[in-house]
């Protein structure tokens, strides 16, 4: 009776399109996961999100969920998932590409998680880091562990979203590094951002990792820009 009475006064609407969802629908609508466009990484070992990478860092594979248009499905999510605390969105997310990666032989390889950090002071502006429920989700899924305190940001920098292309491909080699108190060598790391867009970011922080000898990187987002 509660719950209905609170359907009716807030009702819950699609975080893709914002029209009301059916009883049975859940963050998402089922007209926007059919509409949602998938990039369909997994099916190629070379894709596009691979391909970011080739000369730059050595990795064992790279996809995206989905693409990341501007006004469309994709950024709504990330949207609200980013700025509007919308972190069951991750969740749901994460749940879904962990159906499609399972089938991948290379996730019996992966011995941790690791989402790329937000700096201390922009973790504490916005509360959260919009990336950990859809590592959640996947480390859930997969059974590999999560490890968010072995990469940190080490400089506060404006958030990507503002810069142009030429600016976020000037991402510091400073900007990330890794606590050395532990031996990481030797290990196959999966790192997981919010989106792919010049890949600038993914590549530092995989650089960071590979300080740890005989490291293996596989890189894995929510959303591929094609700008």
């Amino acid at each position: 009776m509660l719950k209905k009475l609170l359907n009716l006064f807030f009702p819950k609407v699609c975080e893709g399109c914002q029209n009301l969802l059916l009883e049975r629908e859940n963050i998402i609508c089922l007209e926007c996961r059919h509409n949602i466009p998938l990039t369909n990484h997994l099916n190629d070992s070379r894709n596009e999100a691979y391909k970011k990478f080739e000369g730059k860092i050595p990795i064992e594979h790279a996809s995206a969920m989905m693409y990341y248009h501007k006004k469309g499905i994709g950024q709504h999510l990330i949207h609200n998932l980013k700025y509007k605390d919308k972190q069951e969105i991750g969740t749901v997310l994460g749940n879904w590409y962990s159906q499609d990666f399972s089938a991948l032989e290379i996730i019996k390889t992966i011995d941790y998680i690791i989402p790329v950090p937000l700096h201390k002071k922009r973790l504490k502006e916005r509360g959260y880091n919009q990336i950990d429920t859809f590592c959640q989700a996947l480390s859930n899924e997969l059974k590999i562990p999560l490890k968010n305190d072995i990469l940190y940001r080490s400089e506060y920098a404006v958030t990507q979203s503002k810069k142009g292309l030429t600016e976020r491909n000037k991402v510091s080699i400073t900007t990330f590094d890794c606590h050395t108190n532990e031996d990481y060598s030797n290990k196959h790391f999966l790192l997981v951002d919010d989106v792919l867009t010049t890949g600038a970011t993914l590549e530092t922080c995989g650089k960071a990792l590979l300080k740890f000898s005989g490291a293996k990187i596989s890189i894995v987002t929510i959303g591929f820009s094609q700008s």
